[in-house]
């Protein structure tokens, strides 16, 4: 006979939540796919199957309806991955409240290859100057990184302005540029866009896309329907086709404001002078977890702060 002040009997072991095969039902419930939940895990199919029907084992209950090329969650399912989600959302908050009492203050952030050279490094020591205990760490790189499931703690996106969430920095204008030395060549004019057959395409390759698909928005305004140069030397980094511009190897289409200083410096030079909007820009997105970073909101802050000193010449 047990008295008032007795403990109760924890659950058999059999009864109890597996937690270790949480991540693989995170993972299914989100994707509504043990391969694509598999992949993102690094187990095969199989592996996280067995493991999704001994956590059903363990719950008592189906959580997944297995239908014909498709998953989707039982309402036994559903009840689950709301509690998962609250519980890992509860995770992020706990280690960011962490973070922000680490006596090693940082800031992380994502963006492009080209955002980081040609816009962010520039211009970063206003920001260290300003915030010498803060340790900024620059992840440049074309993937796109998920937010939610790294350690970054802010994304400079640059995506379609359809696309676009959160704060814009700025939209982007094209047009070919060169050097100076290149357009003053006597041999090989650039009057008119008809005189780029003269010249070498400085093009960045991209897979499946074709050399010219960052020319496509001048192009059309310019009314032409491609452009055919004499030679093509192509690179795969931006910065390395703007470099070979620089140096005078040919014509690139410019990105400003991106290369807004080099033009300052008269380093390159737009021949037309008739920039075509992208319709892309470079917005600002926190993490989730970054909520409790007051440094990435200062970071964030002062993103908006310098994109709004650059001289804007019109808007998309």
């Amino acid at each position: 006979m047990q008295t008032g002040n007795a403990k109760a009997e924890p659950p058999p072991r059999s009864q109890q939540l597996r937690l270790d095969l949480l991540p693989a039902f995170e993972a299914a419930a989100r994707q509504l796919s043990f391969t694509r939940a598999g992949a993102e895990l690094f187990l095969t199919q199989s592996a996280v199957s067995r493991q999704i029907q001994q956590l059903e084992d363990s719950v008592g209950a189906a959580l997944f309806e297995r239908r014909h090329r498709a998953l989707a969650l039982t309402p036994a399912g559903r009840i689950l991955q709301r509690a998962v989600e609250d519980s890992l959302e509860r995770l992020r908050d706990a280690a960011a409240r962490i973070r922000s009492t680490d006596r090693a203050r940082h800031v992380a952030v994502t963006c492009t290859t080209g955002f980081a050279s040609f816009w962010l490094i520039p211009r970063l020591a206003r920001f260290t100057a300003a915030h010498p205990e803060v340790d900024v760490r620059i992840s440049a790189t074309q993937d796109l990184v998920d937010l939610e499931r790294s350690s970054l703690d802010l994304a400079v996106r640059f995506v379609p302005t359809a696309q676009g969430r959160g704060p814009v920095l700025f939209e982007e204008e094209v047009q070919p540029m060169c050097s100076p030395q290149l357009l003053r060549d006597p041999a090989r004019p650039l009057a008119t866009p008809s005189d780029l057959a003269r010249h070498t395409l400085l093009s960045v390759e991209m897979r499946d896309e074709p050399l010219t698909v960052d020319w496509e928005p001048w192009l059309q305004l310019m009314g032409l329907r491609d452009v055919q140069m004499a030679h093509t030397m192509r690179f795969t980094q931006y910065s390395e086709a703007v470099a070979a511009a620089v140096a005078g190897h040919g014509i690139v289409i410019g990105r400003l404001p991106l290369l807004a200083d080099l033009v300052r410096q008269k380093k390159l030079v737009a021949p037309f002078r008739s920039p075509a909007s992208s319709r892309r820009g470079y917005y600002v997105l926190l993490a989730p977890h970054a909520a409790h970073n007051p440094d990435a909101h200062a970071f964030a802050d002062w993103l908006q702060a310098e994109a709004a000193s650059v001289p804007q010449k019109r808007r998309a």
